[in-house]
């Protein structure tokens, strides 16, 4: 049924769907339903898959990509279905621990957007440190092989930022992860970076010790990577990729709890897709997998990932914040109505502040109070048929659906500058908090006048970014 609910418009007001009409179609295009029970199901515990010891498939070949002529393509997982990353299992302890984590994503995004990208005062490096949590940072993450031989690591993914790095031995201070601490004394291809290489001058914040180069990375949350830059080889299926720049980090700290540390897709030259350039055409896509679903995301990368019949919305640079994923966005819309919200509520200063940015780290859309307020209410107004809750947590709009077996909502939609509108599956913004039928509308205020579309709702969507042409691609596939 989530093929019938993604709908992509381009320029023109009639939607098209992705497939045939199915008996859970509603002959007003503007409405769809939401399968309450299915929902609720997925939320249940279900046992994880066998683990292997982590220790005894370190030099084996991963399994966890695929290959196809011109791009590679990896299995994107869920955190919450990593077995080894979580402490509880029911769907208000994984909820709540979710929320946690966004409070400090959004607060740190919000904080190194107003400093000027990834900048921070060296005196301030490593201050408000917050000791390692039981959930970590992160919400999707791939697994890959670092060093020759490859060991095999989990790696958070990250739309918004601009290096890869893993912990490293020796640990002057490492927090747990679920893979071995990676050693480059075991490893063949690792070479550290002098000082005054060109590798060097593109870290922000470097230093030398030595001769080698130093980095060090704060994420604003009190999670912050202090090391020696290095060149090494990362393994993909069987394409090995030689010489790229990352981060060795033997001091690290805070909210990456079970990875072993980051894979940066950001728009900047430190980044995987940024260093690989030519490789990859500078283009990648994703797709995150629903929450509560058994299936896996994916991430591709290649101009061969570049799907034919998505809607195309340009990417705008903001130069206070190059690493970051900005489109240009000019309404919303609720049950086909679109919500009198002024556009330029929407747009980059030429200071650097307000926009848009997409973000795979941040879980629940953001939006600037004004135009969430008008956005919300227009959803009240088309949802009175429908029991409320209180709020829960960020939420301030919540339903009790207990008993219902499905449910009649109106569409939400995006209006994307130069025409494209996007249409979210109902799952996408009426989310269970709980497994007993509380669902809330999967938005919430910003503090700030910036906008961010979070990972909830890019859910079940193929994301494609096209870095080097200086578009972001919705559709046409789901997963």
């Amino acid at each position: 049924m989530l093929l019938l609910l993604l709908l992509l418009l381009l320029t023109t007001s009639t939607s098209t769907s992705t497939s045939p009409p199915s008996s859970h179609n509603l002959s007003n295009p503007h409405f769809q339903q939401l399968n309450v029970k299915e929902t609720l199901s997925e939320t249940k515990p279900k046992p994880h898959p066998t683990q292997k010891s982590k220790h005894s498939n370190k030099h084996q070949k991963l399994n966890t990509i695929t290959e196809e002529s011109g791009k590679w393509k990896l299995k994107l997982l869920h955190r919450d279905k990593i077995a080894t990353f979580n402490t509880s299992h029911d769907h208000r302890s994984l909820f709540n621990a979710r929320m946690k984590r966004e409070a400090k994503r959004v607060a740190a995004l919000i904080r190194r957007i107003t400093a000027g990208g990834s900048n921070y005062e060296a005196s301030a490096f490593g201050s408000d440190v917050v000791s390692g949590m039981e959930q970590g940072s992160g919400e999707y993450f791939v697994r890959i092989g670092v060093g020759s031989p490859p060991r095999n690591q989990y790696v958070v993914i990250d739309s918004g930022s601009d290096i890869i790095w893993v912990q490293c031995q020796p640990c002057t201070q490492c927090y747990h992860q679920s893979d071995p601490v990676f050693d480059p004394a075991d490893s063949s291809s690792y070479t550290g970076v002098p000082c005054g290489s060109t590798v060097c001058s593109h870290v922000e914040n470097a230093g030398c010790h030595e001769g080698r180069c130093r980095y060090e990375v704060s994420y604003g949350d009190g999670s912050y990577t202090k090391g020696t830059l290095a060149l090494e080889t990362l393994t993909f299926g069987r394409t090995v990729i030689r010489n790229v720049a990352i981060g060795c980090g033997h001091r690290n700290q805070g909210m990456f709890v079970g990875a072993a540390g980051l894979l940066g897709l950001g728009s900047g030259p430190m980044s995987f897709v940024g260093q690989l350039g030519g490789q990859t055409g500078g283009a990648f896509s994703y797709c995150l997998v629903s929450r509560g679903t058994e299936s896996s995301g994916s991430l591709e990368f290649g101009r061969e990932a570049m799907p034919v019949g998505a809607a195309w919305v340009t990417l705008i640079h903001n130069p206070r914040a190059p690493s970051f994923y900005y489109v240009g966005l000019s309404g919303l819309g609720v049950g086909g109505l679109r919500v009198p919200i002024s556009e330029d509520v929407f747009k980059l200063s030429e200071l650097g502040d307000g926009g848009v940015v997409m973000d795979t780290g941040t879980a629940v859309t953001r939006l600037p109070t004004s135009a969430y307020n008008s956005f919300r209410d227009a959803f009240i107004g088309q949802t009175t048929n429908l029991p409320r809750a209180s709020g829960v947590s960020i939420f301030d709009t919540c339903y009790d659906l207990y008993g219902f077996v499905s449910v009649r909502v109106p569409t939400i939609s995006f209006y994307f500058s130069g025409g494209p509108i996007l249409t979210l599956p109902a799952r996408n913004f009426l989310i269970p908090v709980d497994d007993v039928g509380t669902f809330c509308f999967a938005f919430a205020p910003s503090s700030s006048g910036l906008s961010i579309i979070g990972n909830i709702q890019q859910e079940g969507i193929e994301i494609s970014v096209d870095g080097a042409n200086g578009f972001v691609g919705f559709g046409p596939n789901v997963c």
